[in-house]
Order: structure tokens, then sequence, then C-alpha cells
């Protein structure tokens, strides 16, 4: 038998004569998939969606997949009790009780459930909000170490233990200093993911005490991070395999530009460092069967989309034009180039489109956005909050999506848009670069627009091409919205690449015995 590891295209050799059984393409995994927020019960971004997507595609391949998160005050649902230990936190003790829905999901075509737990603490979780509480340091700390701490008494052992953002990092910190002495831990293995590395969970030296563990984990080698300790560097340092969510980001963030101070190591571990596009939940997001827009259609009747863009210009109080509709799903953060479009307000609305805007976020851009409005009732509306069955009818209703991301991990937005047959026009970084082909400098295969510089003269420009297809050569425009359609980026392939990082991971575990 070959002691090389076929895993994608790259080989990776092993040092233990026993280790192929480990890799066998037939193994099943036990994964626990672990987050801060999962959709449907805790949403603030992309990270949620992928959490509540990528368990269940790993669940279909025939892996056992359990997904673990925080019980927060707005979860509602039919929960079960599970059990309940003390956590030690610091110098105190907080009781943690584990309860756990069944999502349902399919595995070749017989129905299945993905066990959801829920780490459960009144003192810590029982609150408005997910993040931003004085006491996030605290309440996370818990989170990890509750983590860890359930999983003998829900009997599961996981071969794999997949990490995912700041809120993260210590469980891989806890394995490899406290944890790998116990027997029940010593072989589990994990990934980390890196969602979006500027939100890093930096906090005093004081999350040391927190965790119970020597000062000696407090260097620049490990979790100190300019003087502070660091939930995202733990992860970095202590995971077996880093990942994050395009191939464009994992090279990004090893540079000076993207790498939040975080490049060096980033560049230290490239070797462990991959990059998998996220994809997203086709059942979820089908404008054939999707219930929240006006109308359904697919390819074989796209021209229905159409009354979706007039449904939505009534729902905003819109003039039912023929215009182009440029939609917008978004946090309002610097990060999302959203200075872009207000520096140039006045050059974008003078066009023949109108703008739909949905999305929290800062109140800068909050206010910013409702004084447009004032100043230009007829070319844009705005919604201020979130509303997920508004996002759909955005998407569906829309005929181009807008995303100016000053970076961007990954992005789902441009995803969801072309399953929908809306034309996105971004920026060309991390996943949106991985994703769209500017149709000016690839007719055959392009399915939006771009543009590389940082730059709201370079947006106006995608937009006017994008403008100039749409109202001048609409068959081509209907070949685009077609090609929209047809384009997969469901999460079977990505799946895959996860599963083969999983197999990586737990080869790199053997080899460092």
């Amino acid at each position: 038998m070959d002691r090389n590891i076929v895993i994608g295209i790259q080989w990776y050799g092993t040092k233990n004569d026993n280790c192929w059984r480990h890799y066998m393409k037939n193994k099943n995994l036990n994964i626990l998939y672990v987050s801060a927020e999962v959709s449907p019960f805790a949403k603030t971004g992309g990270l949620a969606d992928v959490a509540g997507s990528l368990p269940k595609a790993l669940l279909e391949m025939g892996h056992d997949v359990r997904v673990v998160m925080p019980k927060y005050r707005m979860i509602d649902g039919d929960f079960k009790y599970v059990t309940d230990f003390p956590v030690q936190i610091g110098d105190w003790t907080d009781t943690c009780i584990i309860r756990k829905i069944d999502l349902p999901a399919r595995v070749r075509d017989k129905k299945k459930v993905l066990p959801v737990y829920f780490t459960d603490s009144y003192k810590l979780f029982d609150r408005d909000g997910i993040y931003g509480h004085f006491d996030d340091a605290e309440r996370f700390v818990f989170f990890c170490k509750a983590v860890l701490n359930m999983l003998p008494l829900i009997n599961f052992k996981p071969d794999i233990i997949h990490c995912n953002d700041w809120h993260t990092g210590p469980i891989c910190m806890l394995l490899k200093e406290q944890y790998r002495f116990n027997e029940f831990y010593s072989k589990i293995n994990t990934v980390y993911t890196i969602h979006n590395l500027e939100y890093q969970g930096n906090y005093s030296s004081h999350v040391v005490n927190l965790l119970n563990v020597g000062y000696e984990v407090l260097t620049p080698e490990k979790a100190e991070f300019f003087g502070m300790f660091s939930f995202m560097k733990s992860g970095l340092v202590y995971a077996d395999i880093i990942s994050t969510v395009s191939e464009v980001y994992a090279k990004e963030i090893q540079t000076q530009q993207y790498g939040e101070r975080l490049d060096g190591l980033l560049r230290k571990r490239s070797s462990d460092l991959f990059g998998i596009l996220n994809g997203i939940n086709y059942e979820e997001f089908d404008p054939q069967t999707d219930k929240a827009i006006e109308k359904n259609y697919s390819v074989a009747n796209f021209q229905d989309k159409q009354l979706n863009k007039k449904a939505i210009q009534k729902e905003f109080g819109l003039p039912e034009e023929d215009h182009p509709v440029i939609g917008l799903v978004s946090r309002l953060s610097g990060q999302k180039g959203l200075n872009l479009i207000i520096d140039r307000i006045d050059e974008f609305l003078q066009k023949d489109i109108q703008f739909v805007l949905l999305g929290t976020g800062d109140d800068y851009y909050q206010d910013r956005f409702r004084r447009i409005v004032i100043n230009y009732p007829k070319k844009i509306a705005i919604h201020l909050g979130y509303n997920e069955q508004l996002a759909q009818r955005i998407y569906a209703g829309s005929d181009m999506f807008l995303m100016p991301s000053r970076f961007e991990p990954c992005g789902l937005g441009q995803i969801i848009s072309l399953r929908y047959g809306t034309i996105p026009i971004v920026r060309s970084t991390g996943g949106l670069a991985e994703t769209i082909i500017d149709y000016n400098d690839d007719i055959k295969n392009g399915n939006g627009f771009s543009f590389a510089n940082f730059s709201s003269l370079d947006m106006l420009a995608a937009v006017d091409r994008a403008i100039d297809i749409y109202s001048k050569r609409p068959d081509e425009w209907k070949k685009l919205i077609i090609r929209a359609l047809e384009t997969d980026f469901s999460w079977s392939r990505s799946a895959k690449k996860y599963e083969e990082l999983y197999f990586h991971a737990m080869n790199r575990g053997l080899v460092d015995e």
C-alpha cells in the first residue's frame, strides 16, 4: 500500500506505517462543528449561513456531524435537555446546561436529523444580542470550555473539531495545552476557519486566568498579541489546519495590506493554510420554490423575474420604471465599501437606475443613507434592519447586485444574487474575485462586472458598463441572466474539499506523534 495519501491534487506523506486506515475514502468521520452563530437560530452575517449549511452537506456525505453554539435569549424551539455540568472560569464556576434540537436533513433521499447542541448559561447568554457585551471574553471562554467538557457526557468523540472565527480559537489551545493529557481527547484534531480576520477577539491578559492556563501561553509565539490575549491568534497558532473562505483571501491575508497584523504568523503557517470557497444552500435559496418572492421562476421562464422587480418597486414605493434596479443587502460598515457609493452619490443616482438597500450597522452609514433618501425619494429606498424574506425579494427583484467591498473574505451576496439571476457588480477582492468573472473581459464566461481599484470612479465605471449592456444589448443581458441561473455554487463541491482537509488534519496529528 502506498504510504502517500492523495487529497485533492496534493500529496501528503506520512511517517506512520499504520495511518492509511485513517484516510480510507470510505471512512466516516465524527465531526463537531463549533460556531457562535448558526442559521436559522442566530445570525449576524455569513458565518451563520455557513454553519447552517456546511454541516448538512457533510452529513449527506455520510459523516456523523454535530453542531454546537451558545443558547442566546432570542433562540426559541423545542429543546431537549441533555445534561448539565459545572464550568470553571478563573476562580468562579457556572453551570452549563446542554440542550439539543434536531434539525431535519436529507441523506441519500432518506430523512435524517442534524443534532444542534446549545450551551446554556442564564448568567452569560440570557440577554439581548449576540456580541458586544462588556464580558464577551468571559462568555466565550465559558463557551469554549463547555464545548470540550460536554463531549464525554454526550458520548461523542470527534475525529475533528471544526472551529470558526475568534469565539472558538481557545478550543484549539486548550486541547493542546490541557486536554490532550486525557485519553478521551488525545486523538482529536482541529480545523480552524477564518471567516473574517478583522474581528480577532483581543482582550487583556486576564483571559489567561479565565482559561485557567499558565502565563506561558501569553508569549508572542503563542496567544499574546501586542500585550493582549488574542482569541483569534490562539486558534491560528494551535490548530492542526487553518482554512479560510476563499483561495484569494488565503493569499491576501498573508500580506501586510490584508493581514490585520497577523500576516507574519499566517506566512509562517502557509503550508497549513487553505482557502475553500463557501457555498450556499440551494434548497433555501431557490427562485423556483422560494415562498418569499412574488413569482417563482427558473431558466425555463426567467422572464417572470420581471414580476419580482415590479413587486419590489411597489414594496419600496419606487416608480415602476424599466430602469435597472440595483440591490444591496449588507452589514453597514466600512469593510463593505459604502463610502464609494456615498462619496459619489449624486453621480450614482443621476444615472437611469433605482437603488434598493437593506442592512443595519454603523450609525454613520444609517444616518447618511437616511439623508440621501430625503434628497432622492424616487431613486433610492432603504430598509434599516434585517429581514431575511425581504432580502430574498431584493435578490429576486433586482437586476444588478452591488458589492464594492474594501475586502471580502468570501462574500455570499454575489453567490445568492447569481442564484436568482441577478448580475453582480463587485470590487475584485477575496471571494468576489474568485467567483465573479468580468463580462467585458470574457464575454463567453463572464457572469458579472468587476473593478480592481478601491475607487468610487472605478465603481461608477463598472456600473456604467452594466447599464450599457442592460439598456443597449438586451439579448446579451438575457444570456447573462441565464448564465447566472445555471451557475453552481452549491455546497457539494466545497464540502468535499472540507472532507479532504479533515483527513489532512488527521494525517498531521499522526505525523506529530
